[in-house]
């Protein structure tokens, strides 16, 4: 039996993987060691390998497979998953990565790898036509990006990747709203997802049902912006002057506001 071939139907694979084709574990780690000198095979992290492309010399498996294989319920979120879906408007070298089993950070040909706490189940789906691929859909990408978007990827990169989106499903958006059941978490998705509401072919029952929920407290959409925000009764938030308005909000100096990227 030829194991580089075998391994080569696998775009990340462990040592209990190897021990499955060859018979017992030292075997296994006998096998793996060889092909690694012979440089056809790489270590990504403890217990992660990959195959590397003769033609190319990169390795078979993409940051999104590599990402998924770190834990057993790993899954790409965030501004990665919207990488993903081909909304972003940038490509970071940091893979977003929700686990319900917690990891330590780590780098790999020059793409860090973060950990992030999963909040819920709903919302993750197996990637189509990728292989070891699960990501969160859409609606929860939404969710949690608007939800965490001070952390994770930042404000500016949030508005250019909702922008992009050409339709959402509301039954899922209420469904992850009232998993999370914050306040102000559906204040910013009504107010934002408000504003893209066409675009996105939301109903206006969807925007009510947000503004139904957000009760008489008040909220920053963004607390770096306070000094620079005026008060929208409609949704009890204050909102960064000129967001939507004329100057293009890109066009807002950011280091007189420091609305964006204030992370």
């Amino acid at each position: 039996m030829d194991v580089f071939m075998e391994l080569a139907k696998y775009p990340v694979f462990t040592i209990k993987d190897v021990k499955q084709l060859v018979g017992n574990e030292k075997t296994a780690y006998s096998q793996i060691n060889r092909l690694m000198k012979k440089g056809r095979v790489k270590k990504i992290r403890k217990n992660i390998y990959s195959i590397v492309n003769p033609a190319s010399g990169q390795l078979v498996a993409t940051r999104y497979q590599i990402a998924c294989a770190i834990t057993e319920s790993a899954y790409i979120s965030h501004h990665s998953a919207f990488e993903y879906y081909g909304l972003a408007n940038q490509v970071f070298y940091e893979v977003y990565v929700s686990s319900e089993k917690k990891f330590n950070h780590f780098a790999y040909d020059h793409v860090t790898y973060k950990y992030v706490a999963s909040r819920m189940e709903e919302g993750v789906v197996v990637a189509k036509n990728t292989t070891g691929v699960r990501i969160t859909d859409l609606e929860r990408t939404v969710v949690d990006s608007i939800r965490d978007f001070n952390k994770i990827g930042g404000f500016e990169e949030l508005l250019n990747c909702l922008e992009g989106v050409p339709y959402l499903d509301e039954q899922k958006l209420v469904r992850y709203l009232h998993v999370y059941d914050i306040q102000g978490l559906y204040q910013r998705v009504g107010y934002l997802l408000n504003h893209y509401r066409q675009e996105m072919q939301l109903s206006e029952e969807f925007i009510k049902h947000c503004k139904d929920r957000i009760g008489k407290s008040r909220q920053y959409l963004i607390s770096e912006a306070k000094d620079h925000s005026f008060y929208n009764s409609e949704w009890g938030l204050m909102v960064p002057e000129g967001l939507f308005g004329k100057p293009d909000y890109r066009g807002v100096d950011c280091s007189v506001t420091g609305i964006f990227r204030g992370i």
